[in-house]
């Protein structure tokens, strides 16, 4: 199956300083690959290259260097542009115009006619959890929570087949992010590729079947995300909480074990064991000493621990 997004030794410099004679590069030889029907994730530091990218394949820059082609044609294909979506992190928009006539005048760059207009408008608004007291309230009223939900229902009206989006959780409430999370699976379960970047590393660790990590624009991981964590020894121990024990007693009970990171707990003391073997071990430890087990819980690396050591030098 050929890519949805398929990138090709992608470069970008920005030019720099009044003379323009010194260069940044923002973006350095990125390949890279997304598949159809699967939320894909690009994440890296401030700096690191991403909206760069997104901006790249969206045809707002230029390449320095490289290719890429999204749905089988060039970026620069405008008639492919009919076919995708594209909300920003900080969407900027006429705010002297009201939702709702916000999304009647991208409808009708899209070309839909006016009753498909309505009815999408309608039923996006209400998708991205905007009161329908705020529908007909200009823009500049809006706080950036509530612009952001407008953002990504306008990146939505013309029923693309991919959407690009650049922080979308981006002054979003708790509440706001659980919406969009559940707005960007059902995308997912619509057939639809969701291809996005984001601070937020538990919004990607939820959602993302697929990862890319940059650093200082240059590509550092990218694969499955299950498999990048079990490579990186995602699979640390088992953490096991026990209670009614003496610390003191309960670390020389177990000193011959490779026991570390005793931990006082509101129920109890945690610590975490290599094995199962050192799990039984335990246990039969705590009951010579009269305790009892509150837990045990497998303990794995966590996309934040994956996102540090190939974020920071």
């Amino acid at each position: 199956m050929e890519p949805i997004i398929e990138i090709n030794g992608l470069t970008k410099d920005y030019e720099k300083g009044f003379w323009k004679k010194k260069k940044i590069r923002a973006l350095e030889d990125l390949n890279l690959s997304v598949e159809a029907g699967q939320i894909f994730g690009f994440l890296g530091g401030n700096g690191a290259g991403k909206t760069t990218t997104i901006k790249l394949l969206m045809s707002l820059i230029f390449p320095t260097a490289g290719t890429a082609r999204i749905l089988g044609r060039e970026i620069g294909d405008v008639a492919m542009h009919k076919s995708i979506g594209y909300c920003p992190e900080s969407p900027y928009f006429y705010d002297y115009l009201k939702a709702s006539e916000l999304m009647n005048y991208f409808g009708q760059l899209f070309g839909l006619d006016k009753s498909k207009r309505t009815r999408r408008t309608e039923e996006l608004l209400t998708r991205v959890g905007l009161e329908k007291k705020d529908w007909n309230k200009q823009l500049r009223k809006f706080s950036k929570g509530m612009l952001q939900r407008v953002g990504l229902a306008q990146c939505l009206i013309n029923d693309p087949k991919i959407v690009f989006l650049d922080e979308p959780m981006s002054g979003l409430d708790p509440v706001g992010r659980r919406q969009v999370r559940e707005l960007i699976a059902e995308l997912r379960d619509e057939g639809k590729t969701v291809f996005m970047s984001s601070h937020i590393l538990t919004d990607i660790e939820a959602l993302c079947d697929n990862v890319a990590i940059l650093r200082d624009g240059r590509l550092e991981e990218t694969g499955n995300l299950g498999e990048l964590l079990r490579a990186q020894g995602g699979d640390t121990g088992f953490e096991i909480t026990v209670g009614g024990v003496n610390r003191a007693k309960l670390e020389s009970e177990l000193e011959s074990l490779s026991a570390t990171e005793f931990k006082l707990r509101p129920n109890g003391i945690s610590l975490i064991v290599e094995s199962e073997e050192e799990v039984s071990a335990v246990l039969a430890g705590v009951g010579k000493l009269g305790g009892k087990l509150i837990g045990v819980s497998q303990v794995k690396q966590s996309l934040e621990e994956l996102f540090v050591k190939d974020t920071v030098a």
